[in-house]
């Protein structure tokens, strides 16, 4: 029984390195375009095999190739038949393949060459557009500062305008209000003394007038009395 294991480990072995050595492409040497070559590998995913086995050294079997970032099952079985890690690379052209300096069409995936070079572009065009904007925003902030103190200081003007002009009508209100009491008073002290100097003379007449006449010189004065300005 152990003698028919051992025969069988042996088989394996050799058949394993048959396959090897039969392989097309050397995953461990060939370049980015000889892993184009293969069946399902683009652009992307060679650069990625590359990058990993330069990073982590060379593949000790296949399986590890499935660690590859986008590598997955599906990719290796498509592979496997066509790869090894030792022999010497024989480029064998794809059936439905395009030429090689063409880039592989992917829907879900960009080039991270072309993604950084995109980058790249990108960044120069973008200081030069915030460098560009940089003086038209000091340009807008200078103009918003003087129409700011442009509208404090006519505030502050018609503010003092204001002051102004209220005060000179307190004043001539002030004036006018003293003038209107200034006459009122000259009419009252007119219509006392015109009514003293009236009640004066008709006492003075009525003691000159005869007794008789006394009847007559009240009623004068009573008269005179009734005809003087009132207040």
């Amino acid at each position: 029984m152990k003698k028919i294991l051992a025969i069988l480990v042996t088989l394996g072995a050799f058949f394993a390195s048959v396959t090897m050595a039969f392989a097309a492409v050397n995953l461990n040497t060939a370049t980015k375009e000889e892993l184009i070559s293969l069946n399902g590998i683009g652009e992307v995913k060679a650069q990625a095999i590359i990058d990993y086995r330069t990073k982590n050294g060379p593949f000790k079997t296949l399986a590890d190739v499935d660690k590859v970032p986008g590598i997955g099952e599906g990719t290796l079985k498509k592979i496997e038949k066509d790869v090894g890690l030792t022999g010497k690379t024989t480029v064998v052209a794809k059936a439905d393949a395009k030429p090689a300096a063409k880039a592989e069409p992917k829907a879900d995936a960009k080039p991270a060459d072309a993604k950084a070079e995109m980058k790249k572009d990108a960044a120069p065009a973008k200081a030069e557009m915030k460098k560009d904007a940089a003086p038209a925003k000091a340009e807008k902030a200078m103009a918003a500062d003087a129409k700011k103190a442009d509208t404090k200081e006519m505030s502050a003007a018609d503010k003092k305008a204001k002051a102004i002009e209220e005060k000179k009508a307190k004043a001539a209100a002030a004036k006018q209000e003293k003038a209107d009491k200034a006459a009122k008073a000259a009419e009252e002290n007119k219509a006392k003394a015109e009514k003293a100097k009236a009640d004066k003379e008709a006492k003075a007449a009525a003691a000159k007038a005869p007794k008789a006449d006394k009847p007559a010189a009240k009623d004068a004065a009573k008269d005179a009395s009734k005809d003087a300005p009132k207040k």
